[in-house]
C-alpha cells in the first residue's frame, strides 16, 4: 500500500520560512517522480515544484529563487524549503508520487501553509 505522509506545515509571517516533509513508503522511489502541488481557496490546484530521481527539478515561476525541493533516496524523503514566503503562498500543500512506468499518481493528505501577519 502506497503512503505519502507530509509534515511541516504551519502559520508563519511575511519574509518568514518553513518546511515540508513527505515520506513515501510502498513504492520504488526510484520509479517516481516526486513532487509538491498547493491548492488555495476557490482556485485550481497548481505544481509548484517536482524532482526526478537523477535530481533535475522544477519549480514555478512564482517559487524560483525561493523555494528549494532536495530528494532524498536512502531515506524515500522529499524536502521542499520554503524561504521569502508570500501571503500568496497561503495554500494547502500536497504530496506528489509520480510513478511513470505505470503512468499513476499517489498523493498524500495535505498540509496547511498559511502566511500572515
Amino acid at each position: 500500500q502506497v503512503q505519502l505522509v507530509e509534515s511541516g506545515g504551519g502559520l508563519v509571517q511575511p519574509g518568514g520560512s518553513l518546511r515540508l516533509s513527505c515520506a513515501a513508503s510502498g513504492i520504488i522511489f526510484s520509479n517516481v517522480v516526486m513532487g509538491w502541488y498547493r491548492q488555495a481557496p476557490g482556485k485550481q490546484r497548481e505544481l509548484v515544484a517536482r524532482i526526478g530521481s537523477r535530481g533535475s527539478a522544477y519549480y514555478l515561476d512564482s517559487v524560483k529563487g525561493r523555494f528549494t525541493l532536495s530528494r532524498e533516496s536512502a531515506q524515500n524523503t522529499v524536502a521542499l524549503q520554503m524561504d521569502s514566503l508570500k501571503p500568496e503562498d497561503t495554500a494547502v500543500y500536497y504530496c506528489n508520487a509520480h510513478d511513470v512506468y505505470a503512468n499513476v499518481d499517489y498523493w498524500g493528505q495535505g498540509t496547511q501553509v498559511t502566511v500572515s501577519s
